[in-house]
């Protein structure tokens, strides 16, 4: 087949510059992952017929690790003489760009080595201070032809994108041998959801201009426990394979700020109410977090609230999903009155915030502005959860008879 020729001599040439690349093309990998046990018990048999490579596409997906190839240069050299006409897709490093200093230095995201009957997209990943992969856009630049090849079809270029760091396999595909995600199914489901957005630093930096930041011992303080916090909670939600977004001023702080509100004492969570699960309250008191309230019930308006350290607490709000909204309630403990807070239907998206890839609403504009109003760049600081949200409704009372089960308060 003329399309596992042009894969092998880019592995040929890729061998030769000790480049080492994965597959993963979530076309090839689809198929691998159907015959995963097989291939892992006769990695080294020769196919009869060649089953991966040859499936109909205009192109193969491959990724490599920056920091395990600097040559760049030889590189293009070695492809020129083999054939190839190459494009190398350049944008800023996010990993340099502060509150400080918005660097501008330009990485090196995306390779296309093209032969005229087939392509291999080369998508670079970097290590970021999560500990997870990053891949950022491909974005053309004025001078470059775009007809190379069918752009809007490359799998990894619409967005940036997070994946966890894979372990590698090696075997043998089609009689060629390559690396492939250890676990092709895991690494397939994460593609859909890998979506990444990057903090605003450059709307930070104006935010402090107009409104500088509060850098008293006590500031630093609180965000020092806020971070550990959240830092704490991810990793119990994330042992307990709960999905989990920055919700309210914790989300504000990141998309407005780049960093948590000072003056808000408390770190916020959203969950989708689908994702409830009854070990996450004495997963949280296991942690050293005990539970210091819970408000409503599965079936309506539940929220959770931890005590962290000091006088820090973390709030978890469940959302439930309507027609054409998404909620969550609120719980006045002494009148025992129901709140609701409506907000536009999201997506979620990985960011990276206190050294910790967790996510954000993709829409966050709109998620914002629900619940802080078109004023939102403007810090309050005598906030009222029950009247000062832009998108609160009244929602009831709660039945007197059922206040031991929805108002408990440790």
């Amino acid at each position: 087949s003329i399309k596992q020729h042009v894969v092998k001599k880019f592995l040929d040439l890729i061998s030769s510059q000790n480049i080492p690349v994965y597959l993963i093309d979530p076309l090839v990998l689809g198929l691998i992952d159907k015959d995963i046990e097989q291939i892992r018990s006769t990695s080294d048999s020769p196919s009869p017929e060649c089953k991966y490579f040859c499936a109909p596409r205009d192109f193969t997906t491959f990724a490599l690790l920056d920091k395990t190839w600097k040559h760049e240069a030889e590189l293009f050299r070695a492809a020129e003489k083999m054939g190839f006409q190459w494009l190398r897709i350049l944008h800023k490093d996010p990993r340099l760009d502060g509150m400080d200093d918005l660097s501008g230095t330009e990485i090196p995201l995306h390779y296309i080595f093209k032969l005229p009957s087939h392509a291999i997209h080369l998508v670079v990943f970097y290590e970021r201070s999560g500990h997870y992969l990053w891949h950022g856009p491909l974005r053309l630049k004025q001078q470059m032809d775009r007809k190379f090849v069918p752009f809007q079809k490359l799998h990894f270029g619409r967005y940036p994108g997070a994946y966890e760091k894979p372990e590698l396999l090696p075997v043998s595909i089609d009689d060629l041998k390559v690396q492939i995600p250890q676990n092709p199914s895991s690494f397939l489901e994460e593609i859909p959801h890998a979506r990444f957005l990057e903090c605003r630093y450059r709307e930070a930096r104006a935010f402090f201009q107009l409104y500088p930041d509060d850098t008293s011992l006590d500031a630093v303080e609180f965000r020092k426990k806020a971070k550990s916090l959240l830092h704490l909670a991810a990793l119990t939600l994330n042992n307990l394979g709960v999905m989990f977004w920055l919700s309210s001023g914790t989300c504000l702080g990141w998309y407005r700020q780049c960093s948590i509100i000072p003056y808000s004492k408390d770190v916020d969570l959203g969950i989708f109410i689908r994702d409830y699960k009854a070990d996450i309250i004495p997963a949280f008191q296991k942690a050293g977090l005990p539970l210091k309230h819970k408000f409503g019930k599965v079936e309506d308006s539940l929220e959770l609230s931890f005590q962290g350290e000091g006088d820090i607490k973390l709030d978890i709000f469940f959302f439930y999903e309507e027609d054409d909204h998404i909620w969550n309630g609120g719980t006045q403990a002494k009148s025992g009155k129901k709140f609701k807070y409506l907000f536009p239907k999201f997506t979620l998206c990985w960011t990276e915030f206190v050294e910790l890839k967790v996510h954000v609403p993709c829409e966050t504009l709109q998620y914002v502005e629900a619940n802080y109003g078109p004023d939102w760049r403007v810090p309050v600081k005598t906030w009222d959860w029950k009247s000062s949200p832009s998108n609160v409704q009244d929602n009831g009372v709660w039945p007197v008879q059922e206040w031991d089960e929805v108002i408990q308060i440790y």
